[in-house]
């Protein structure tokens, strides 16, 4: 069971954009709350430099869209409350990763930090309000914590995890206290979020679920559903990106990894037939699976035509230097990553060196004095922590750096990473598209040669009833 609550992050007053990050940032990823930083995970950025990520990426959505609000939301907040002795915290930590990624539909950055100081174990996860192309924000509205709340509970539900039910009309609780209902094609498309966590394995299987949560289907060239409720059909086709009918049939039939997201591709994988019918599949399943698998390897070669592919060897040369490309680039932003992190950790220590100084003079000074050592237990910690980060970073005969010089250097890796970021989502996606025409074209030449060995076989086989 969890209660959730969604709340706006604006800045606060008389501090930066920055350091209002770093303080809510800092307060969820505490160690003390979160065993030593053991239950925190994220999404597409760094949790130890999360708070200047999310700024930097203000920065750019500032400088691409020119838009600029009073009041503006820097990041969101999402509260998640477990029943207490329900759950562990690793799985609480899974819990709260799952509901981030379905409510923002993978769009936006975050970091799940899961607390256990308290009787009932909770996430503090914070999504970045600006999406990860930077160029468009988190869209409010009055209905989101129903929603944010349906996305909950149906990943507790698949957790086993039970949920809250309703209060009597005038006894609801915070979190329900919103109009009743959401809008219809959200509505559809939470369903859809749950549903596919079934692992539907075709198109078809997912409609007869939502016949079994009873809503009516109009099965055809557009697919289109009715709630209860509702007084007319609803296309998949309006509920927009990620829920259409050729999205959702990719994903199924294409099974594209175990992204959240449903991302829309110009082809998909072709359907192992032989596979399917070892799964119990009937023979209609067969006749549709043949029809599909024809379009795919037509809009396959479609695709290779376009680029300018003429044979099958310049296929896997493109398929290879595409993989090698985008792990190139993965690599470079791993070492981006490695390298912000290590300057951030510099940074801190020259920092608290500094703050500390004066005390460990004073400790040094009283003779280690072991009651001074008490009182000032932290700072003296923080110290000494601080000089073991110097001691290790000038084994190499290197200088100790300024902060001024890391800042700038910070600067430079983190611009290098956003820049590099465009060409890496491209590679991956040139990548996966030359890997799946590769894998369509492979897959059917090898049914080609399958079948005419079995007519050549057959015809063998004649031949030799015929002279006998």
């Amino acid at each position: 069971m969890a209660a959730t609550r969604l709340i706006a992050m604006h800045t606060n007053k008389g501090r930066s954009i920055a350091r209002s990050l770093k303080d809510r940032i800092d307060y969820a990823e505490n160690g003390a709350k979160t065993n030593g930083g053991k239950y925190i995970s994220s999404y597409e950025c760094n949790p130890k430099l999360a708070d200047v990520e999310f700024a930097r990426d203000k920065q750019f959505y500032l400088a691409n869209t020119k838009r600029k609000y009073k009041g503006d939301i820097i990041a969101y907040q999402i509260r998640q409350s477990f029943k207490p002795g329900e759950i562990t915290p690793e799985e609480a930590n899974k819990v709260g990763y799952e509901t981030a990624m379905r409510f923002t539909k993978g769009n936006h950055a975050f970091v799940v930090a899961t607390h256990t100081d308290r009787a009932h174990i909770h996430n503090h996860i914070i999504f970045n309000a600006v999406n990860l192309d930077c160029d468009r924000k988190f869209r409010d509205s009055w209905f989101i914590a129903l929603a944010l709340q349906k996305v909950s509970d149906h990943v507790c539900l698949e957790h086993g995890l039970s949920v809250i039910k309703p209060r009597k009309p005038g006894e609801r609780d915070k979190r329900t206290e919103y109009p009743k209902r959401i809008s219809l094609r959200e509505e559809i498309r939470l369903t859809v979020d749950e549903l596919m966590g079934q692992g539907p394995k075709s198109l078809e299987e997912l409609l007869f679920f939502f016949e079994q949560e009873g809503y009516e289907v109009k099965r055809g060239k557009h697919i289109a559903l009715k709630g209860k409720g509702q007084q007319r059909f609803i296309r998949l086709d309006s509920l927009g990106d990620g829920y259409t009918q050729e999205d959702l049939r990719g994903k199924i039939e294409g099974d594209v990894g175990k992204s959240q997201k449903y991302r829309k591709r110009d082809f998909d994988l072709l359907i192992d037939i032989q596979k399917k019918l070892a799964e119990g599949k009937g023979g209609g399943y067969v006749r549709w699976s043949k029809v599909f698998n024809v379009k795919q390897v037509t809009k396959a070669l479609f695709f290779l035509q376009e680029h300018g592919v003429q044979t099958y060897e310049e296929l896997s040369d493109r398929a290879d230097s595409t993989s090698r490309r985008f792990n190139e680039l993965s690599e470079k932003i791993k070492a981006c990553d490695s390298r912000l992190t290590e300057i951030s950790e510099m940074r801190k220590a020259i920092i608290n060196y500094s703050k500390t100084r004066d005390t460990y003079i004073a400790y040094r000074k009283s003779g280690y004095s072991k009651k001074f050592y008490e009182a000032h237990r932290e700072e003296i910690t923080i110290h000494k922590a601080a000089k073991e980060a110097f001691s290790e970073y000038t084994k190499g005969g290197k200088k100790l750096p300024k902060v001024k010089d890391l800042n700038a250097e910070f600067g430079e890796v983190l611009a290098e990473k956003k820049a590099m970021y465009g060409e890496y989502k491209l590679a991956r996606k040139e990548m996966k598209d030359y890997q799946t025409a590769k894998y369509d074209i492979d897959h059917f030449l090898g049914l080609y040669e399958e079948e005419a060995q079995q007519k050549e076989q057959k015809q063998q086989l004649n031949s030799n009833q015929e002279l006998e």
